[in-house]
């Protein structure tokens, strides 16, 4: 039944463990650094193993936010910085091709938000759209080597949102599997539920996996769902329910998973 329950963690096998104590239908892998070492990538695909042996068959692994304090963003240049341009780009290859091999998914974002560093490198292309076209040469090239292994993430950036049709039409149009974080669709429309529902119905059939995150829709804030301003009730019926889902919310504490879990419980309520 839609929503599934779906929880996040990283690769300590004790956040894991306190996931798989809840059944979870749906697993999201959170990569960082330490997990593309030779030692970390042989650790990151045990840990995998064990998420498998329990059943579950929907693992999505999501692509590191973070290298040196800069966000991973695909339109780093890369002769301004050549050690995260090549961060970017190994560990997005890496994914799909881990993702690939043991039958699951990767996750890749489209773009990260004004606020952690993406004017940093939008300075420097000429302009908003020359950096909007390369971001899709990028995506393209990776929707290429992953197909039905790679999934791209919305960002709160203007290079690639959803939350204004002429924008959501030319990513629809490059046919890629897509992942909708339903908080930062929420902050792209200002808070607005009128156009949020409208853009999730807009991009429903491309939708291949949601993180289910309220907000108060003016900053990235990964509220618990109930404790933000998204009329859940109206967003339901525009999600996709063929579509995987788990609860992107922060954590008081990251080994044990009760927003989460508080999360699916109160999107039940909804479910008709």
């Amino acid at each position: 039944m839609f929503p599934m329950l779906g929880l996040k963690a990283n690769s300590d096998p004790a956040q894991i463990m306190d996931r798989l104590r809840h059944r979870p239908e749906v697993f999201e892998f959170f990569t960082d650094v330490p997990d593309f070492t030779p030692e970390g990538l042989n650790h990151l695909k045990k840990m995998i193993g064990l998420v498998q042996s329990q059943g579950i068959q929907n693992i999505i692994l999501h692509q590191p936010m973070k290298f040196q304090g800069h966000h991973t963003e695909l339109i780093t240049p890369e002769r301004v910085f050549p050690e995260l341009y090549d961060f970017v780009h190994r560990t997005a290859v890496t994914l799909i091709e881990v993702a690939q091999e043991l039958g699951i998914q990767a996750l890749i974002h489209g773009s990260y938000d004004s606020e952690h560093g993406f004017d940093e490198m939008l300075a420097y292309y000429p302009d908003l759209a020359s950096a909007r076209q390369l971001n899709f040469q990028m995506l393209d090239r990776l929707q290429a080597i992953g197909g039905d292994n790679v999934m791209f993430e919305n960002s709160i950036s203007p290079i690639f949102f959803y939350g204004d049709p002429e924008v959501e039409q030319t990513i629809l149009d490059h046919h890629y599997r897509l992942v909708c974080d339903v908080s930062h669709a929420f902050i792209s429309v200002h808070g607005n539920n009128d156009k949020l529902v409208a853009s999730l119905n807009h991009v429903k059939p491309a939708i291949v996996h949601y993180h289910l995150v309220d907000s108060m829709g003016q900053t990235h804030d990964s509220l618990q769902l109930g404790k933000g301003k998204i009329d859940w009730q109206r967003v339901l019926p525009t999600l996709n329910p063929k579509a995987t889902d788990i609860y992107e919310i922060n954590l008081k504490d990251q080994g044990n998973c009760a927003e989460q879990l508080a999360s699916h419980e109160y999107l039940k309520q909804f479910v008709k």
